[in-house]
């Protein structure tokens, strides 16, 4: 196997131990936890996790940790698309059925997981927390990829054991870059516009993300809309600046503006269905200098989170929104730029993938474990953008709920890796569903 450049020695040296046998080879299963290989293919994973975790990549910067993944699964047999997306990685294994012409390609699926990081120092402590200064994984995006390689093990593994002899079709192992990018459909958006589905004929598709806030290895998801898109929106308003003393003299921004965010509270209260979700959030308003306490600004600048829960609630939103702040500017005599920029879409469950991972959770954690019918929730995610061209699902999985856990984005938060083994059985076990013959 050719040395990729992007990977350091430590990478390297990790990368060979797997290869080798000697990382298995230190594993020592929990004296009540069964050496099978799930739990194997978890313990490598962990391995790669926290490999991945002290050297965090931000959006499109990802080459160490894609350079990480496509050796691991060009070393378990698959074939390898590289700088997919600019730096995403796609893996390809085909199966084809005994009762089957080889001719037949049979149908494709993909499973998607996440690799950025984000630009929040690390606070955990932990021994394998992030070695670059600034930079974190905050949000579980290690941990998705680590799952997802780890199932990619297990399945190529059990491939070679003449395990899925019924299995026909193609399994698209998508690992994403900049999911946190925010803009522009994100990472995902990159790898759809790189012909993603071109390429790698997908009939449905699949995410997962960790959850913080449930108990570890729930399953939860609901069909229809699952998370809610994200608009930005930066807003001057330009007054005319003066003294202090003769505000007569002046047009104050600042009042036009705190005017605007009272104005903006109305638009969710009194123009949005009660029974659907939005949510305006104001996230800065700054006017004037420090220390100019005799002055009154030119000036009055306002950053704003737009979201919502279906298309037709956004389109409004937008519509309210500059309308709102246009003539409220206006009342007082200023002058308003709405610089309103679309985020990632609605997140929206197709029905009967949605159906089909609770099915399959179910059958692998029982009832208990298992809520197919979610609250939605108001974060986003720019896997919306691959439903919006295939159907699919995404579903979380609890990352644990003990106290002193953090949420995502925190500077103590960390995957659990005691949920590997459950990610990497629901991926697995969602690959045999979809691709064994009945």
């Amino acid at each position: 196997m050719a040395i990729n450049t992007a990977l350091d020695p430590a990478a390297l040296e990790l990368i060979d131990s797997i290869r080798s046998g000697k990382a298995l080879s230190l594993f020592k299963p929990a004296s009540d936890q069964p050496a099978d290989e799930i739990a194997q293919s978890a313990y490598l994973a962990r391995l790669l996790r926290q490999d991945i975790h002290q050297q965090p990549e931000l959006a499109f910067e990802e080459h160490r940790t894609s350079a990480i993944v496509a050796s691991m699964l060009r070393m378990w047999g698959y074939e390898v698309h590289e700088g997919v997306g600019r730096t995403g990685v796609v893996a390809v294994m085909h199966f084809v059925a005994k009762a089957k012409d080889p001719a037949d390609l049979g149908p494709g699926f993909g499973f998607r997981a996440d690799m950025d990081a984000l630009p929040i120092q690390e606070q955990t402590g932990k021994a394998y927390a992030s070695r670059r200064a600034g930079f974190m994984h905050a949000c579980g995006h290690d941990g998705h990829t680590a799952s997802l390689l780890g199932a990619a093990r297990l399945i190529a593994q059990r491939k070679a054991q003449a395990a899925c002899e019924n299995w026909h079709g193609r399994l698209h192992l998508i690992f994403q870059p900049a999911e946190e990018n925010g803009q522009d459909g994100g990472g995902a958006m990159a790898m759809v516009r790189d012909g993603l589905f071109e390429r790698f004929p997908c009939e449905q598709i699949f995410g997962m993300h960790n959850a913080p806030t449930l108990g570890l290895g729930k399953v939860h998801l609901r069909p229809g809309p699952m998370m809610a898109s994200s608009d930005r929106v930066d807003v001057l308003i330009e007054g005319k600046g003066g003294h202090a003393a003769f505000p007569h003299r002046s047009v104050d921004p600042t009042v036009a503006a705190a005017s605007v965010v009272m104005a903006l509270q109305s638009i969710v209260s009194r123009n949005v269905d009660p029974f659907a979700n939005a949510v305006i959030s104001i996230g800065k308003l700054i006017a004037g200098e420090r220390g100019t306490h005799n002055v009154i600004p030119q000036q009055a600048r306002l950053e704003l989170s737009v979201r919502a829960l279906d298309p037709t609630t956004r389109d409004l939103l937008e519509s309210r929104i500059r309308r709102l702040i246009e003539l409220q500017c206006e009342s007082f005599g200023c002058s308003a730029s709405v610089d309103y920029r679309r985020g990632y879409p609605v997140l929206v469950n197709h029905p009967a993938s949605a159906a089909l991972v609770e099915q399959v959770a179910r059958e692998c954690f029982g009832d208990d474990m298992v809520d197919g019918q979610t609250a939605a929730i108001a974060g986003s995610e720019d896997f919306a953008s691959m439903l919006e061209v295939r159907p699919g699902c995404y579903f979380l999985m609890g990352n644990g709920d003990s106290p002193g856990s953090c949420m995502v984005h925190h500077p103590g938060y960390d995957f659990n890796d005691d949920l590997l083994p459950a990610s990497i059985r629901m991926w697995t076990a969602l690959a045999q569903k979809l691709l064994a013959l009945a």
